[in-house]
């Protein structure tokens, strides 16, 4: 059986092996739009937090399981305002993962899209990136270069979230 999102290897749709095609493709976006943003280096872990959260934001924000017919350009706005500084980000991934979930339930299907998303989203709760502290005043109000100045731990998602943001924007 093919869920939502998902399809034979050989097309056939014998159910010997399903793909997560709308999560590949909502990642491969969140990479295409990241990469035309040139926020940062592809390698870094920045760039993973910013392609994850932003790969969440568009699957997430499928709700029709259109994902791999839509078209970018007109999604850009609704990306935006869900990934917008004033937004409870978290707390809307948290519903519709929790919502996910029990649809995956009810079908007793593979839920390989759920699955991988589970998997981003728990990696930008648990890790921790070094990132500049952006409430201190650096240096007591001296000027003071980004390298320099005070840094904290932030959680991936509280990073990667306004790089997606701003990728989007520069779009």
């Amino acid at each position: 059986m093919l869920h939502r999102g998902q399809e034979s290897t050989d097309g056939t749709g014998g159910g010997e092996l399903t793909v997560p095609m709308a999560w590949l493709y909502a990642e491969y976006i969140a990479d295409e739009l990241l990469r035309t943003g040139d926020l940062m280096p592809p390698t870094s872990f920045e760039f993973r937090a910013g392609r994850d959260a932003l790969a969440l934001t568009i699957f997430l924000s499928d709700t029709d399981g259109e994902l791999s017919g839509i078209r970018v350009v007109t999604q850009l706005e609704t990306w935006l305002s869900l990934t917008a500084y004033d937004q409870p980000w978290q707390d809307w991934v948290r519903e519709r993962m929790a919502g996910l979930a029990a649809e995956a339930d009810r079908s007793g299907g593979p839920a390989p899209d759920l699955e991988l998303a589970e998997a981003a989203w728990r990696w930008l709760q648990e890790t921790e990136l070094l990132a500049p502290d952006l409430n201190a005043v650096p240096g007591g109000g001296a000027l003071v270069g980004e390298d320099e100045g005070p840094k904290v731990w932030t959680p991936a998602w509280q990073l990667g979230l306004p790089l997606g943001h701003l990728a989007i924007h520069l779009f």
